[in-house]
């Protein structure tokens, strides 16, 4: 404890000695004339040595034993240094070069621990490796070149000094590259709040005269950026203003360019028309601008999140695969894609009671409901951000494009689960059927055959010897014979009533009824299944008119439009609010759903019973 408020108290001590400096050289730079190069009365190096240390001051007293706070304080401080003793020696002796032990010494410093080592410690304080070690090596070799050089007189080595500085730099800077590829999603972030700094001195150092001293006010980012980065490291939408940073950043460096190519080509050929060169070089930066910036969207999304959090790829992939995988395999694949499209631990859409999980999924981050042209189809559920990889902030682009095709992927697995239910409740019916079929066969049809054949050995062997019985044996087989006669014609009229083949469907309720029906559409060339369907409802319903309602007036209409609509009306006494749904009622309902319709059941206007019925042809 006692460590550490010494350590902050130190870092305070840097800092206000830093500030102290800069101080000193506003006043010393009063003394001397403005330079040409800046309208500012300050340089970037005052800039830097007053940001740099209180932000490391900062840092230091919020983590003590992070090295970084302690780079930025040695920094700053030698950069105050630096820009003091140059600025005192240029007023005091009429050129800086005179204080060039001090001022070379501070500019020393400074390049180590804000070139080098703060590049290569950031953001844990450590290196990546022992090999990055050279890299340090490499700069105070060239430091030292660099001293020994100009202290020898052998000014031919300091430009390899320097080379050997600057290329020591440059490796710092890679190695931020690599930290950026290797490390996990907090690492990046860090490393992403550092990289949000750079449009700001980028665009006018490389727009150069007479802008570029902007990128001075710009210097103060970097440090706060840095704070921001170890301190606050799991702000959110940090992957947001990186991407709108850098497709600023590009965006305003490509129409540049593009303007100035197009209005040099323009002057050079039309050069006695000057205003036409930069309205043609305006409308040729302005027709490329829409095409550029999606095309840096895509390369900024690829840089940011690799090629499984570019939406675009992930869609193509996702249609890839639902090609080649079937309903069910199908949301299973667009499940993969979605979880690696958001860096996420697991994926699962509800659906029906049942849930399809890709990933481990615990306890879900977000719900999000399917809807399928309309038609709620299930729920969404996307897990926590996989500390693992990186973290995507520009989820909501991916959830947006991909969750349309897991929306068709769950209608079809809903389809399918349709379809296999109702291919079950067919063979359930079918086997129902044969069975039923089978017991009234052999029960009835069965026995009574074996009766006959029992009856007619009997009477030939009493033909001879008692005629009389025999007559009486055939006349009774002839009555068994009417009776197995019909009942093989309720066994065909259990399966489909004869009239329908005869008469039509309308003949047949016309027939059964025993009263006319309206008709409206063609009723001719109905599916079989149809036209059962229609006339069970209609007889259930005349049985219950009749049977129950004692209805003195029935009306029957059937009408063909896009579906086959049964209508059946009586005047009777309607249905009792406390009645139960029978048999009957229940049978409707169900002959009509099976083939996908309705069947509604209500009370008639002016009194009476209604049975209204919607078959899909």
């Amino acid at each position: 404890m006692r460590r550490a408020g010494l350590a902050r108290g130190v870092a305070i001590g840097m800092a206000t000695l830093a500030v102290v400096f800069e101080l000193t050289d506003i006043w010393v730079t009063a003394q001397l004339p403005q330079p040409s190069w800046t309208p500012l009365p300050f340089a970037p190096e005052d800039m830097a040595g007053t940001a740099f240390p209180v932000f490391g001051a900062i840092l230091v007293h919020s983590r003590p034993r992070l090295v970084i706070g302690w780079l930025l304080c040695a920094g700053g401080l030698s950069a105050a240094a630096n820009i003091l003793s140059a600025n005192l020696f240029h007023l005091v002796y009429g050129h800086p070069a005179a204080g060039w032990p001090v001022v070379n010494l501070s500019w020393h410093v400074l390049q180590l621990t804000l070139g080098v080592l703060l590049p290569l410690l950031y953001p844990v304080g450590r290196l990546l490796s022992r090999r990055w070690r050279g890299v340090i090596v490499l700069a105070v070799l060239g430091m030292a070149l660099d001293w020994g050089a100009v202290l020898s007189g052998q000014k031919t080595f300091r430009e390899p000094a320097h080379l050997m500085v600057s290329a020591a730099m440059a490796l710092a800077f890679v190695s931020l590259v690599v930290r950026f590829r290797r490390g996990d999603a907090v690492e990046r972030r860090q490393l992403l709040w550092l990289l949000v700094t750079l449009p700001g001195l980028l665009i006018p150092w490389m727009l150069g005269d007479p802008v570029w001293w902007v990128a001075t006010l710009f210097i103060p980012l970097i440090p706060a950026a840095i704070a921001v980065a170890v301190l606050r490291y799991r702000l959110f939408g940090i992957d947001t203003l990186i991407t709108r940073a850098l497709i600023g950043t590009g965006l305003a460096i490509v129409t540049t360019g593009v303007y100035v190519a197009v209005s040099a080509a323009s002057s050079l050929f039309l050069a006695e028309v000057d205003r036409v060169a930069g309205i043609a070089a305006a409308v040729f930066a302005g027709a490329a601008f829409q095409p550029m910036r999606r095309g840096m969207q895509r390369g900024v999304d690829r840089l940011l999140y690799g090629s499984t959090g570019v939406p675009a790829a992930l869609a193509g992939r996702l249609r890839h695969r639902l090609q080649h995988a079937d309903p069910v395999h199908g949301l299973l694949a667009t499940l993969d894609v979605l979880r690696e499209g958001l860096s996420v631990t697991g994926v699962a859409v509800e659906l029906d009671g049942t849930t399809t999980t890709s990933g481990s999924l615990d306890a879900p981050a977000r719900v999000i409901p399917l809807v399928w042209h309309g038609e709620p189809v299930g729920l969404l559920l996307v897990g926590p951000t996989d500390r693992r990889r990186f973290a995507a902030a520009h989820d909501e682009r991916v959830i947006a494009t991909l969750t349309p095709y897991i929306a068709d992927a769950a209608h079809a697995v809903r389809l399918t689960a349709a379809l296999q239910r109702s291919r079950e409740r067919i063979l359930t019916a079918r086997e129902e059927e044969r069975r039923r079929l089978r017991r009234d066969l052999h029960d009835g049809l069965g026995q009574s055959l074996t009766g006959m054949a029992m009856s007619i050995n009997t009477a030939r062997l009493a033909m001879r010897n008692a005629p009389e019985r025999a007559e009486r044996l055939l006349a009774d087989l002839r009555a068994g014979m009417d009776a197995v006669s019909g009942d093989i014609r309720q066994l065909v009229y259990g399966l489909r009533p004869p009239a329908l083949d005869e008469l039509g469907l309308a003949g047949a309720v016309e027939e059964l009824a025993g009263t006319p029906v309206e008709v409206s559409g063609d009723l001719g060339g109905l599916p079989a299944a149809v036209e059962v369907a229609a006339y069970r409802i209609v007889q259930e319903a005349l049985t219950n008119a009749r049977k129950h309602s004692g209805a003195a007036r029935i009306a029957i209409a059937l009408r063909r439009e896009t579906c086959l609509r049964v209508t059946v009306t009586d005047d009777g006494a309607g249905i009792p609010p406390d009645a139960r749904a029978g048999v009957g009622l229940a049978s409707m309902r169900e002959r009509a759903a099976e083939l996908g319709g309705t069947c509604v059941v209500g009370e008639a206007e002016g009194g009476g019973t209604v049975v209204e019925a919607e078959l899909p042809l």
